[in-house]
């Protein structure tokens, strides 16, 4: 059973990334945010995108997942490439640091020792950056997105009214002040 809902959440999360990048060929402009769960994806777009546009992003996304084009399945903001950077990041962070804090064998963190660590910190904080693309990528790949749809069908495209979670997105995306969130709830079966 829980193989089952997994396999259905990276099937939909595919689908969810495939309609993004159909919309972002398609539109300029806008920003766009999702999750995925086993009964299908919220879309929220942040800009100016027609229900009719979502509806046909959505379709076409299936169509080209369905004939093979995989590559639409991933998407290099998706939240497994931003949390594969953070937590590499913060790992580099805290390695620097644990190392100077031995190296000036202290038994704790002090301004001198963040201060001494900074320069390497950097530089072990810029490497994990650059190594997280592509390695989020592959973990996209291989564990969050299922691009092989098998029987998994869109049963209902419908609009829905923002949830608190798309209004923090719209927040943080810094686009509270000038661009309409417009939320769809993309239900499927299989």
């Amino acid at each position: 059973m829980s193989n089952d809902l997994l396999s259905r959440v990276r099937r939909n999360h595919a689908l969810e990334h495939a309609t993004i990048n159909i919309l972002s060929n398609n539109h300029k402009g806008f920003s766009a945010q999702g999750n995925s769960t086993p009964r299908g994806f919220n879309l929220n777009i942040f800009g100016e995108i027609a229900e009719e546009d979502v509806a046909q992003a959505v379709e076409e996304a299936y169509k080209r997942l369905k004939n093979g084009e995989n590559e639409l399945a991933l998407h290099p903001n998706c939240g497994t490439v931003l949390l594969t950077t953070a937590t590499l990041a913060a790992l580099a962070a805290q390695a620097t640091f644990s190392l100077e804090r031995r190296r000036q064998n202290s038994p704790r963190y002090n301004i001198p020792i963040l201060i001494a660590a900074l320069p390497v910190t950097i530089l072990a904080v810029f490497i994990a950056l650059i190594a997280s693309k592509p390695l989020g990528m592959a973990l996209q790949a291989n564990y969050t997105v299922d691009p092989e749809l098998g029987d998994l069908q869109v049963t209902s495209i419908r609009h829905v009214s923002p949830h608190i979670v798309t209004r923090i997105f719209q927040f943080l995306l810094g686009q509270a002040k000038n661009q309409d969130v417009h939320a769809y709830r993309i239900e499927t079966i299989g």
